[in-house]
């Protein structure tokens, strides 16, 4: 499903962060792309929609979710590979060079892959967010050599100003094994 906008919040509480997705989807016509427990202990909703819908949705979140939220992001021009990468759904037709970029929060993460996909002719494979990672997010993209250096400089330079990043890699001719078995995502 392509979307306009996204809006995810972070929360410290399970339980309000259930409570607090009724509420998103109650106040706007969004769609939830996913609201789940995560590592360690905190919950994330992730939700799309089209920009009025998700901000007005949003704001209600924030409202609810209070000092249990521990973060939030809002991106109202979504990169259109942003979607697909976090549910798994996307299809990679041809593999070039690979970045790699972690980070120590889901929020963070998800901000950084839209900067990277817009940055540079690049395409997202996947985003993963904190479940079997400690709470930590990464995201893997694909390109020509130069655009994924772009890329994964430009979400690097962002979560850094948060003092957020774990960690990025560049791998300029990844081997086919490692491109045919997924060993990286």
């Amino acid at each position: 499903m392509k979307q306009p906008a996204l809006g995810m919040i972070e929360f410290k509480s399970i339980a309000r962060g259930i409570a607090t997705t009724d509420a998103v989807v109650k106040k706007a016509p969004v769609t939830v792309v996913t609201t789940n427990p995560i590592c360690p202990g905190k919950y994330m909703l992730i939700f799309a929609g089209f920009v009025a819908d998700v901000e007005e949705s949003l704001k209600a979140g924030l409202e609810l979710g209070g000092d249990l939220v521990i973060n939030h992001l809002f991106i109202p021009n979504l990169h259109h590979d942003i979607i697909p990468a976090l549910s798994g759904t996307t299809k990679v037709k041809k593999f070039g060079a690979i970045g790699i970029v972690e980070t120590f929060s889901v929020v963070s993460c998800v901000m950084a892959a839209d900067k990277a996909a817009k940055i540079a002719h690049v395409q997202l494979i996947e985003i993963r967010l904190a479940n079997g990672l400690g709470g930590k997010g990464y995201f893997v993209l694909t390109g020509e050599l130069a655009d994924v250096e772009s890329a994964v400089e430009v979400a690097k330079a962002h979560v850094q100003q948060e003092g957020l990043l774990a960690a990025s890699e560049v791998i300029p001719a990844p081997h086919k094994e490692l491109i045919e078995k997924g060993l990286y995502w």
